[in-house]
């Protein structure tokens, strides 16, 4: 019989900490990007939009709050939403463990610098 490895995967990019937990940037080419997401339990991101970019998620493990517009919905490990450009949207870990998720983001323009918060818990500025 024979045993299969399991690998797993490593970061390519660094990890960037933010009050709410980190971000990796794992790939990234013309027009996406590839992000792994950690949220500390009990933590949200701001309410933003992004005029330039959509976004997937796919949820890793833990559990996901998810404001999408006027939706809000939960969302537990191997279930993904869709975040549409221009469209006002939140995460948050309702959990007590650590939410992991996968962000594909898609589009012309795919910056950190393309966020307009609307409320933001750790009061930074809107961009």
């Amino acid at each position: 019989m024979m045993s299969r490895m399991i690998s797993v995967a490593e970061p390519t990019g660094a990890t960037e900490m933010r009050p709410w937990g980190s971000f990796t940037t794992l790939e990234e080419g013309p027009g996406y990007k590839i992000k792994r997401i950690e949220v500390n339990p009990g933590h949200r991101l701001s309410l933003q939009m992004h005029h330039h970019r959509s976004e997937h998620w796919i949820v890793v493990s833990g559990t996901a709050k998810v404001t999408c517009g006027e939706i809000e919905e939960i969302l537990a490990a191997n279930q993904s939403t869709y975040v549409p450009q221009c469209t006002a949207h939140r995460l948050e870990n309702p959990g007590v463990i650590k939410l992991v998720l996968i962000e594909v983001q898609n589009g012309e323009y795919l910056g950190e610098d393309d966020i307009i918060r609307f409320q933001d818990d750790y009061s930074r500025h809107k961009a």
